[in-house]
């Protein structure tokens, strides 16, 4: 058992979860779920399992800490009211260290076991340019499962706790539950504490309405995983690795095509965990909101990885641009370049933090930072011409709101996301670079002309399933911008048109599934994040 995606995952564990979930007494189903998490946990990362418990021991000692020194400070400030600022100044201060520690020890874990081999050898290439020979370190200790994921939860928790938004909780497997939740744990969503850990610990009962729906999801995900997203990995991996041997046009595909592949397999992989949370009455956080019809690069951030972007903008933007720093920057910035371009300068400042983050979150590796900064640079240019642009459109007397020019930003958009997405996926940042060069400087479609594009991995037929296949996930992301819920609107109906549909789902992953000859098993993707 590798993943969600696996025989063994769909047809014995997650079953066997279900039925002793079902089974088990109300005050015990949180340990059922506390227990599959762990075990579902060992079967992807082994022994490195203790690190999440490692991870879940420090958040709950250092939320301890912090709750004992705010009851304290509450016990003085009843007892000297008059010293009530300086006793809270005084707390806050040693809250402060408790929070560092936790946040570090977390961090810390992280960038050992994630990224010491990257900044080893980036250390190792600035000291060769001075002539100086240093050895690169190479961890050998191997990466937990969903460790970017599951350390970004305990920081939120940490810093929560500290900002008092929520409480310290007392009990430790609450905690444990939180962070290792088995829907989740490879991919997310980024939860925060006060949004599943009370419903995963109270033990609902398991009602025939979370079953259909959520294993309606379910199929929905597993659909866009093996019919989309594996199958694309046949023509996207033997371009994306031999490079040179194309031209800009089948370049161009590929990239296009790897942008859907991710979105079919991150979204798809989302379902999952989504649906199999609802079997258990939990409510995870929506990840993605329709992204492809977004109009500029920043809604697209808003639309993709929802729960990342908040997690950035609520933990690194605000406190960046809310800092002492960055208040005077804002100030000085305002008086010399107006109201409107001052505050933007100041803010690129918490922005270019963001996405740096953002970049290296996503891997050890320079064509992840430069995907980070590239969409710095996309987002900080849109904020300088969108006053030039909304001037001009009210010059030319051009709607704004209009369906054709909705059209024309939602292709300017693609465009960047497809360019950012080339990057995204290329070996290294060297390669990104040679194939977008080939792309822009040795464009053809001789390729296509030609037929050989059907000769790459994909032939005709398997072109033909991702398109339909992609016009079906188009149709439900259409119908959801205009406010419905199709997923929704057939649990609502009778038994018949419910089951029909849940048999012609299951019965289109059996029939044109990528799997069984001709085709690789491919591991979720962002997995490996």
């Amino acid at each position: 058992m590798n993943s969600y995606f696996s025989l063994l995952f769909a047809f014995v564990f997650l079953p066997l979860s279900i039925l002793a979930y079902g089974i088990a007494p109300k005050k015990a189903r949180w340990a059922v779920l506390l227990g599959a998490s762990y075990l579902f946990f060992w079967f992807l990362s082994g022994a490195l399992v203790a690190f999440v418990a490692a991870s879940t021991v420090s958040v709950y000692l250092c939320g301890l800490g912090m709750a004992r020194m705010m009851a304290k400070r509450d016990e003085l400030v009843k007892e000297a009211p008059k010293e009530k600022r300086r006793i809270k100044k005084e707390c806050k201060r040693r809250m402060r260290l408790v929070l560092a520690a936790g946040v570090a020890v977390n961090i810390g874990m992280l960038v050992a076991l994630k990224y010491l081999g990257f900044f080893s050898g980036a250390f190792s290439s600035l000291l060769a340019l001075a002539g100086i020979s240093v050895p690169t370190i190479v961890t050998s200790i191997g990466v937990p499962i969903g460790i970017s994921f599951y350390t970004l939860m305990a920081v939120s928790y940490l810093v929560d706790v500290y900002r008092e938004t929520v409480q310290a909780d007392r009990n430790i497997a609450r905690i444990a539950l939180f962070l290792s939740f088995f829907p989740q744990i490879m991919e997310g969503p980024i939860c925060r504490y006060g949004q599943t850990a009370q419903s995963l610990f109270a033990g609902e009962p398991l009602k025939r309405e979370n079953l259909y729906a959520g294993s309606l999801r379910i199929l929905y995900g597993v659909a866009k995983k093996v019919v989309v997203a594996d199958r694309l990995n046949a023509f996207i991996k033997p371009v994306f690795d031999n490079y040179a041997s194309y031209d800009g046009g089948v370049i161009a595909l590929a990239a296009v095509l790897y942008t859907f592949q991710l979105y079919c397999d991150f979204s798809g992989t989302m379902d999952v965990a989504i649906g199999i949370a609802r079997i258990f009455n939990v409510e995870l956080p929506e990840n993605f909101r329709q992204p492809f019809f977004s109009r500029t690069a920043s809604e697209f951030w808003k639309r993709w990885h929802i729960t990342l972007g908040t997690w950035f903008k609520d933990y690194v933007y605000y406190p960046v641009s809310l800092s002492k720093p960055c208040k005077a920057l804002t100030s000085s910035a305002r008086k010399k370049l107006g109201n409107r371009y001052g505050p933007l300068l100041a803010s690129s400042v918490a922005l270019l933090a963001v996405w740096v983050g953002n970049g290296l979150w996503h891997g050890a590796g320079s064509q992840y930072l430069f995907f980070g900064l590239y969409y710095f640079v996309m987002i900080m240019a849109g904020g300088l011409i969108e006053p030039v642009s909304q001037s001009w459109a009210a010059k030319l007397g051009i709607d704004r709101n209009c369906a054709a020019y909705r059209a024309f930003q939602i292709a300017r958009t693609l465009v960047v996301i497809f360019v950012g997405e080339l990057f995204f996926r290329a070996n290294d940042l060297q390669a990104g670079l040679s194939m977008f060069s080939i792309m822009v400087g040795n464009f053809t479609l001789d390729s296509f002309l030609q037929g050989r594009i059907f000769s790459m991995g994909l032939d005709l037929p398997d072109f033909a399933i991702v398109v339909v296949s992609l016009l079906g996930v188009l149709a439900m992301g259409l119908a959801k911008e205009r406010g419905k819920d199709p997923l929704g609107s057939i649990c609502s109906r009778s038994a018949l048109p419910r089951w029909s549909v849940w048999v012609a789902l299951a019965l289109f992953i059996v029939v044109f599934g990528a799997y069984g000859r001709g085709y690789t098993p491919v591991d979720p993707m962002y997995a490996q994040f």
